[in-house]
């Protein structure tokens, strides 16, 4: 299912592609571009992307919108409305209901590809004004507004590797582990520096292209380039604040921490643990575990085993979680399990430099937060000392990650 529904779609027609085109820009493709390919490269459940040359000579790829979805959304959406409100009559443990609200908010947005032209270019603002340290590794294609409607995008066509094809990367000279750190770091700054978070980050969405003249010992710097910023959420900044201190607290195995934040996010202290194992997909036992590599899965069938069991065993109690949470915490979970899978893809596993690269930006956004807020001079220094205590863990924690690595490497 996974590989036939990121991007490989049902397609539509040409007939009915120039049906969207004739309707939304009253010309045909043909008569737009001086080359359209009429065979999609890709097409997902809202539209299809082809490519096309304009009559300058640029390389653009088109995103149409498939015809029946504005006539099939609200039918999709009375459908699920129907089932959902259904199976919980009958089975009360079973509450979906949330996910029929995030649909009705979602969809729409979804639909419009002007929202969505709006988000890439944010997304890159933010990166600007808010990351610049990362900002040139980041990219969103160029999009072109004016062959842009709700129903049709035209953005700069990008070349690069798909984020789960480790041999092309490996070709391009840019390595997988340098591509999980930058998706990482990537992906912490929108959530809690930003709070405003790309909430699709399937392996079809993202691509890695090498950075220009930019090696290290043969090796290039990889650029993660963001595709379909269709669905976004915003975190309010208390909201982004206690989402980033649960994560440091995570990271740095502090029980009482976790389920302060955990209270404050709305899981209530009864599914304090829960919420912690879900983030994390551990057990509440190792998620407060001091070792340094407590977070690590490493992606055996043991583990999944474990996670199985959790599932079945909980299923009521994960369903009462989820009908507690906001939404748009429901929708970092997703971004999570998203960016989990990217990461096993490229390292078969989770590593403990992710967690370090975790560690450090949630501490730097708790940090930020406190001495926005403080006023004292007693308090401003107690925010300094955390600070420095925060630094010396993460360093304590990165010097244990090169002693593993080194143990690895050491043939003895």
């Amino acid at each position: 299912m996974r590989e036939s529904m990121l991007n490989k779609c049902p397609v539509s027609s040409y007939d009915q592609v120039c049906e969207v085109f004739k309707k939304e820009l009253g010309e045909t493709p043909d008569k737009i571009f001086t080359e359209f390919n009429p065979v999609p490269i890709a097409s997902a459940s809202l539209a299809q992307v082809h490519v096309a040359h304009t009559h300058d000579g640029r390389k653009v790829a088109v995103k149409v919108q498939h015809t029946h979805m504005t006539d099939t959304a609200a039918a999709d959406h009375a459908t699920v409305d129907l089932i959902v409100n259904t199976l919980h009559r009958i089975f009360p443990s079973f509450d979906y209901r949330w996910l029929v609200d995030e649909i009705h908010e979602s969809l729409p947005k979804e639909l419009d590809f002007l929202v969505e032209a709006k988000n890439s270019e944010k997304c890159m603002d933010n990166f600007r004004k808010l990351s610049p340290h990362i900002a040139d590794y980041v990219y969103a294609p160029k999009v072109y507004w004016n062959l842009s409607t709700s129903k049709l995008l035209m953005m700069e066509f990008m070349d690069g590797a798909q984020i789960n094809d480790v041999k092309t990367m490996r070709k391009l000279g840019i390595q997988p582990s340098e591509v999980s750190k930058l998706v990482s770091q990537t992906f912490a700054e929108m959530m809690f520096k930003h709070g405003f978070v790309h909430c699709d980050p399937h392996a079809a969405n993202l691509l890695v292209r090498p950075m220009p003249s930019r090696s290290v010992f043969g090796n290039k710097k990889p650029q993660l380039v963001l595709l379909d910023h269709g669905l976004y959420k915003e975190l309010d900044v208390s909201t982004r604040t206690n989402y980033a201190a649960l994560w440091k607290a995570l990271v740095f195995a502090d029980a009482k921490a976790i389920k302060e934040n955990s209270v404050k996010l709305g899981a209530g202290e009864d599914l304090c643990a829960l919420f912690a194992g879900i983030l994390t997909m551990r057990p509440w036992n190792r998620v407060i575990d001091p070792a340094v590599d407590h977070l690590v899965i490493q992606g055996s069938e043991s583990d999944r085993s474990e996670l199985q069991m959790y599932a079945s065993q909980y299923f009521s109690e994960i369903s009462e979680l989820l009908r507690r949470l906001p939404r748009v915490i429901l929708l970092m979970l997703k971004t999570n399990d998203c960016l989990r899978s990217v990461n096993n893809a490229l390292l078969q596993g989770s590593s403990l430099e992710t967690f370090l690269i975790i560690g450090k930006i949630s501490s730097e956004a708790v940090i930020e937060a406190k001495k926005y807020e403080t006023r004292s001079l007693l308090r401003r220094l107690s925010v300094w000392l955390e600070e420095i205590s925060v630094e010396a863990r993460l360093l304590g924690m990165q010097l244990a990650l090169w002693l593993l690595q080194l143990r690895k490497a050491l043939p003895w």
